[in-house]
């Protein structure tokens, strides 16, 4: 494998042996290309291989490139007769993002394989969309996979994107804080039981039972997703202003300011330098967030290791659902590769089979959407998430796996939580001038007027 990472316009090479490579130089259409283009690290995978087929990759988090790196030399390994050379480019979100709307609406410059973000991914399905479909490889396979995660990447029944985690959302215990404030946290089913629960913690120790986004939809998206609503019905209908989402959003006001049993994040959302400390600090008793928030756990709260444990979230309704879907990447192969039929298969083979979405896990800590592998040996092996946390993550999992509701994504989405986090969030829950009606109906309203009929 070879690295190629350019820093302040200056391209610094790097050289790593992987899988016997040599200490060639890379050609210098790569190194233009990158410099030309803005990336951050470039990775060329198999370039010792001869014959090998090149592809490209355009990702906006690096750690997506190591887990496209196994996945390569699994498959030269296993098709020696059709080995990849794969070139993985890491951009910042936005230029990646902006590069290739741009490059598939102008008809050319666009990569083989891209990673786009669930937000930006509606940019993506406008008209006819530029990605090729994977139902040949999505189909037989979607018995075994949390199918709500296959189809937020899919339109008119095409499969266009392969997910990278289900983004299962659920309550993280800090049991030291708990504990102490006399709460079984096994006992906490309903949110009424988590109001209850939140007294006693506030009233026995100093710290607040959560906190609540006021940046960000961490806090409101999956509260709404949870109890059957979203942002727009299966038709593609805004229903933003419902009276679910209404009542949700008046919850998390209540959180705080009636309840007092919440504060808002600090730093406005939970990847702030500030939540960090204050979590890191024992601020908060508890954190709803997705799966995958476990890898900021164990990178940016150390202190916390032994203490916190991860239940479902409590439901709204007795036999509610205990957990939404959060987040995501969608890999997609783009209609201006010169090799289609060997992208595709490649990613299904990168994406979709049981030994991917255990890499997936071992590699990169999220949870697989491909949930017949949950219980597999390899899945239960000792890591540092288990060492962290505990060693029936996935037991949980499992118990939940029917409870994650669809997301209906629309060319829409990015509007709405642009509205939301820009104008929603901070009149309803910093400066409380709004109500949570009036301000998601002047939200909504806002939205309508830019949807095209």
């Amino acid at each position: 494998m070879k690295k190629l990472l350019l820093l302040s316009g200056i391209s610094v090479l790097t050289l790593t042996a992987c899988g016997g490579g040599n200490d060639g130089d890379s050609n210098g259409d790569t190194n233009a290309s990158a410099s030309e283009n803005g990336a951050e690290e470039v990775v060329v995978i198999g370039e010792d291989i001869e014959g090998a087929t090149e592809l490209t990759f355009w990702n906006f988090q690096e750690l997506h490139t190591g887990f496209f790196e196994d996945a390569v030399n699994r498959w030269n390994e296993e098709y020696p007769d059709r080995p990849i050379q794969l070139t993985a480019e890491t951009y910042p979100y936005d230029q990646m993002h902006n590069n290739l709307l741009l490059a598939l609406q102008s008809g050319s410059g666009a990569p083989d394989i891209a990673d786009i973000e669930l937000n930006q991914y509606p940019n993506f399905l406008r008209g006819e969309p530029q990605l090729l479909p994977m139902n040949e490889y999505v189909e037989p396979e979607l018995e075994n996979f949390v199918q709500s995660r296959l189809e937020i990447y899919a339109k008119d029944g095409t499969y266009y994107g392969l997910p990278t985690h289900v983004g299962a959302t659920v309550m993280y215990y800090n049991t030291e804080i708990t504990e102490a404030a006399g709460v079984d946290i096994d006992s906490i089913e309903t949110w009424d039981d988590y109001i209850e629960a939140g007294k006693q913690v506030v009233q026995n120790t100093d710290a607040v039972m959560t906190t609540v986004e006021s940046d960000e939809s961490w806090t409101f998206y999956p509260l709404i997703s949870q109890r059957g609503s979203d942002y727009f019905d299966e038709n593609g209908e805004l229903i933003l202003d419902n009276e679910a989402n209404v009542d949700t959003l008046q919850f998390i006001h209540d959180l705080v300011y009636e309840e007092e049993i919440a504060q808002l994040t600090p730093g406005g959302f939970h990847h702030a330098e500030e939540y960090y400390g204050f979590m890191n600090d024992g601020g908060s008793a508890s954190l709803m967030m997705p799966m995958w928030y476990m890898g900021r756990f164990t990178d940016y709260m150390p202190d916390l290791k032994g203490k916190m444990q991860i239940r479902p979230l409590p439901t709204w309704e007795e036999g509610g659902n205990r957990s939404a879907g959060m987040g995501g990447t969608g890999t997609v192969v783009t209609n201006q590769t010169e090799h289609p039929d060997l992208a595709t298969e490649f990613l299904a083979f990168a994406k979709l089979t049981p030994e991917s979405n255990i890499k997936l896990w071992e590699i990169l800590g999220f949870d697989p959407p491909r949930f017949d592998v949950w219980d597999s040996q390899e899945m239960n092996e000792p890591n540092e998430f288990y060492d962290y946390f505990h060693d029936d993550i996935f037991e949980i999992l499992l118990s939940i796996r029917d409870e994650i509701n669809e997301l209906n994504i629309t060319e829409y989405n990015p509007d709405v939580a642009q509205e939301l986090e820009s104008n929603v969030y901070h009149s309803v829950l910093r400066e409380q001038s709004q109500t949570p009606q009036e301000a998601l109906e002047q939200a909504a309203e806002a939205v309508r007027s830019r949807i095209v009929e």
